[in-house]
């Protein structure tokens, strides 16, 4: 149960907000922007910010997921994992047999080694902080520089977007 209150889809004196919120949702107001909406300003500025880092990058879809996937199984944040695993690294082709090797991604053969590159510096940034320089090399040979700090700045949302979902005890969306 979340350790703050869910606000409702019918609070009133949101409606606009939560019209804009559900709107880049697909419809659905999903649990997290229930939860950021208990501070309206946070709430927006946050959809925008992700928007951006999700869909607004040179970093094409299956990248993009398994830095997110990633992130999430790091930080144990099973609401995000569990988001991302069913409904949106699917739909950019990500496989179960891959969602399943996350844990060695960056060692396995199913996964193309710009992909593994990638999964090496997530790693890196999630636990370490520190990246070494030849984890940041191999990347750098699948990445330019814009792709490098767009990934950079995903992982680094997505550790925060992880952690404020495991600090509130954010449920799993109903179905």
């Amino acid at each position: 149960m979340a350790r703050v209150p869910l606000i409702p889809e019918d609070h009133g004196p949101l409606a606009a907000l939560i019209a804009k919120l559900k709107g880049a949702r697909g419809g659905k107001l999903i649990n997290l922007y229930r939860v950021l909406l208990n501070s309206p300003s946070v709430a927006e500025a946050w959809q925008a910010f992700n928007n951006a880092i999700r869909f607004n990058t040179a970093l094409d879809d299956e990248a993009r997921e398994l830095a997110i996937l990633r992130v999430s199984q790091l930080n144990g944040a099973d609401y995000q994992f569990q988001i991302h695993a069913t409904k949106y690294a699917p739909a950019c082709g990500i496989t179960p047999e891959q969602i399943a090797a996350l844990d060695s991604g960056e060692n396995s053969s199913l996964f193309q080694p710009a992909h593994r590159a990638l999964l090496a510096y997530t790693r890196a940034m999630t636990v370490d902080i520190d990246v070494s320089d030849a984890v940041f090399a191999r990347l750098k040979q699948h990445y330019n520089d814009q792709q490098i700090v767009e990934l950079t700045v995903l992982i680094g949302a997505y550790n925060m977007h992880t952690r404020v979902g495991r600090a509130l005890r954010l449920d799993p969306d109903p179905s």
